[in-house]
């Protein structure tokens, strides 16, 4: 079995591999102060609960955008598991070719998202992630990373608008009946996610247009990444395990024999 593992600035999430099924994934939240030793015991108490057992684990990937976190997490693995994880860094193979200013600026988790996509679509594409930030990741034909944009996730709109006005409530996150708003909660939904769905609408054509393509594949993933694909005709696929099947696809370059 293959722990596959993607810690983000928000969330860390976690799934188990059997061959090629995904036995199942779970979350936890980002904390850099934990030990390893709070990792690992949570860790094999989730397994537990699930009906894993823990010493079937024979192999692990994680791929990061939180340094101060792999200290304590690698070690957890080491100790609890027994295993030196494979990490998405700098010279893995991945099948992509990343051809930006700097790709050592990439974050593992856009690297993994575009290793799934172009695995199992091919390219031309656009893969979005819905995550802390949401990411626009171009794609070539010939497996090329070549171009990325970046946003302010949903999430963390919605939280600079709370956080930064004095009477204005925080709410979640999901589309009203109508844009055309009678209250303070749902002006801010019809804002936040009418918005958020021009935005992303917008930047895909402008994406298809300068790349002088129509014929780009557009799939998206990311939590809040659903209640945008419910409402535009311009994202293909909504996969939200798509970090998890680039992790195996990664996992499988690098460790079969």
């Amino acid at each position: 079995m293959i722990l596959a593992v993607d810690i983000g600035n928000t969330n860390i999430v976690i799934g188990v591999y059997d061959g090629d099924e995904l036995l199942g994934n779970w979350r936890m939240v980002t904390r850099s102060e934990k030990t390893s030793d709070e990792y690992g015991v949570f860790i094999l108490n989730l397994l537990n609960h699930n009906n894993i057992e823990h010493t079937k684990i024979k192999s692990a990937i994680v791929s990061s955008v939180v340094p101060n976190v792999m200290h304590s997490f690698e070690n957890a693995l080491k100790k609890y598991f027994n295993i030196e994880p494979l990490i998405v860094e700098p010279g893995i193979k991945t099948g992509i070719t990343i051809a930006t200013d700097n790709p050592r600026e990439v974050g593992a988790d856009r690297i993994v998202g575009i290793v799934a996509a172009y695995d199992m679509y091919g390219g031309p594409l656009i893969v979005i992630d819905f995550g802390t930030a949401t990411t626009y990741d171009v794609v070539s034909e010939k497996g090329e990373f070549k171009y990325g944009i970046t946003s302010p996730g949903i999430q963390i709109s919605a939280d600079a608008l709370w956080q930064k006005t004095a009477q204005l409530p925080s709410v979640e996150i999901k589309k009203p009946a109508s844009i055309l708003a009678k209250n303070t909660v749902t002006s801010i939904q019809a804002g936040l996610v009418y918005g958020y769905i021009g935005q992303v609408e917008y930047i895909i054509k402008k994406v298809k247009e300068e790349m002088k393509t129509d014929d780009m594949k557009v799939i998206a993933t990311g939590g809040l990444g659903r209640i945008i694909y419910e409402e535009t005709k311009m994202i293909d696929v909504y996969d939200p395990l798509l970090l998890f099947k680039g992790l195996k696809v990664i996992h499988d370059k690098n460790c079969k024999k």
